[in-house]
Formats: structure tokens, C-alpha cells, sequence
């Protein structure tokens, strides 16, 4: 039994022959998968998947691209769209990417908050997206987790070993996505390594990111096996039980019964 804790089954690549992605993954005992909302627009079709399949569940959120056409946002309208649906299990993804800069940094600040307090104020977790931006995403959290009950998911992690362990030490789950399977990954899988299995989860970022022997292909949920094989390569555990492991960690995490 294995759990994609984050996938964007609305894009086209997927969403256009979602029945035989789902088949796929389905034949390589993948029982959940997560999939990401990253605007509005995105969540129309995700509340469409997560009606239709029993073991699909959904989030809402703006990605930190997206920041500059959703200034708008705020806890309220966030509170209020998933209230509306007990399928919906996650705020995000959200948070700080300070590499592309898509959006203003201080506005990317503001609005990575206002997903926060939503997500403290719902009491479920929080997905978050964050590249050249180690700093300033854990000086929020941090600060935001001090007085509040945030659970927080960090996603395809690719940071570093001292930033893995910061995060751990504020008590966030963290997953990993193929990346880890590709050439000259070294201090990534270091980093790795250092994440206890009890934070750890794992995820496609499909169609994103394939991993090994799949890498420049468009990535779908059956392609996770390979990530997982190469996690437990790094964390010295046989695949079964780390399968075991990410997806129990996943279901507790978002509540998944």
C-alpha cells in the first residue's frame, strides 16, 4: 500500500486520461494519492476527481507563482471553500519561491501567512512549496508553529542537510519526490538521511519530475515505486516497509481513516 502525497491530477497531461493513470497506479498498490491545487481555476476540476474516486483526496491553495493574480486571497475565502468538502484535507501548496520570483517576495510572504492562519484555523495540514527560500520559510514557520497547532508538510524537498534538520526539529513531515533518483544527487540523499522515517513521506510531483529510468517523460502516480525503492536504498530499509511507513505517516498526517 503506497500513498502520492502530492500529485496534479487536474493538468492536462493526467487529467485528460485520468482513468488509465489511475489503473496504473492502482496496479502498483498505490491506494492514495493527494492531488494539489495551485489556483482557483485548478480547484473546479479537483473537486470533479475527488467526488469521483473514493481514494483520491484534494487540496486548495495558491502557489507562490500565482501570488501576483490572487492578491485577493485570504483566510476566509480559503476556510470557506474547504469547509464545503470533507475531501478536501490540506491547505496549499503555498509557501516561498525566491528562485523564479513569479511573484513579489513580500507578497509571496503575505499571502504563504494567510494560508497558514487558514490552515492552523482548520486544524489540517499544510503543503508547502519552498526553493532558494530556506531562511525565510523557516523563520516563518517557526515563528508560526510556536503558539499554534500547524501541521506542516514540506514537499519535494531538495534543501539542505541543516535545513532537513531544522525542519525536523519544529516537528514538520517532509517528502521527497524522484529527484532523489536522479545522477549527482549526493548531498540531497545526505540530507535524506537525516529526516527520521516517522517525518517522512513520498510523493510524484507528476506530472513533474519522473523519476529514473522515466527522467525528461511526463511523470504520473505509478512512477513512485522507483522513488521508493531509492529511499529505502538511502534509508537502509527494505521497500515494503518503507511503503509501510510513508503511507501510515500520510494517513495520519491528513487524517485519512
Amino acid at each position: 500500500m503506497i500513498a502520492d502525497s502530492h500529485c496534479h491530477l487536474d493538468y492536462p497531461q493526467l487529467y485528460e486520461n485520468l482513468d488509465d493513470v489511475v489503473k496504473r497506479a492502482k496496479s502498483k498498490q498505490i491506494e492514495y494519492m493527494l492531488t494539489i491545487c495551485t489556483t482557483p481555476k485548478s480547484f473546479e476540476k479537483i473537486k470533479l476527481i475527488v467526488q469521483k474516486y473514493e481514494f483520491i483526496y484534494g487540496t486548495f491553495g495558491i502557489h507562490p507563482h500565482e501570488a501576483k493574480h490572487n492578491e485577493a486571497i485570504d483566510k476566509k475565502l480559503i476556510t470557506n471553500v474547504i469547509n464545503k468538502n470533507t475531501k478536501i484535507v490540506g491547505v496549499g501548496e503555498t509557501g516561498l519561491d525566491f528562485y523564479y520570483n513569479h511573484s513579489d517576495k513580500n507578497l509571496q510572504k503575505k499571502i504563504f501567512l494567510e494560508h497558514i492562519h487558514a490552515a492552523s484555523e482548520l486544524n489540517i495540514p499544510l503543503i508547502v512549496h519552498s526553493r532558494n527560500a530556506e531562511k525565510e520559510t523557516y523563520e516563518i514557520l517557526s515563528s508560526e508553529k510556536k503558539n499554534t497547532n500547524l501541521k506542516v508538510l514540506i514537499h519535494c524537498f531538495t534543501g539542505s542537510s541543516d535545513f532537513a534538520k531544522k525542519l525536523v526539529n519544529i516537528n514538520c513531515y517532509i517528502s521527497v519526490s524522484g529527484i532523489i533518483t536522479f545522477k549527482n544527487t549526493s548531498d540531497l540523499e545526505k540530507a535524506v538521511s537525516f529526516i527520521p522515517i516517522e517525518n517522512l513521506l513520498v510523493e510524484t510531483d507528476s506530472p513533474y519530475l519522473a523519476p529514473t529510468p522515466y527522467r525528461g517523460k511526463s511523470n504520473e502516480p505509478s512512477y513512485i515505486v522507483h522513488t521508493l525503492d531509492k529511499l529505502s536504498a538511502i534509508k537502509n530499509i527494505n521497500k515494503d516497509s518503507m511503503a509501510s511507513y510513508t503511507t501510515g505517516n500520510f494517513k495520519k498526517l491528513f487524517n485519512i481513516k
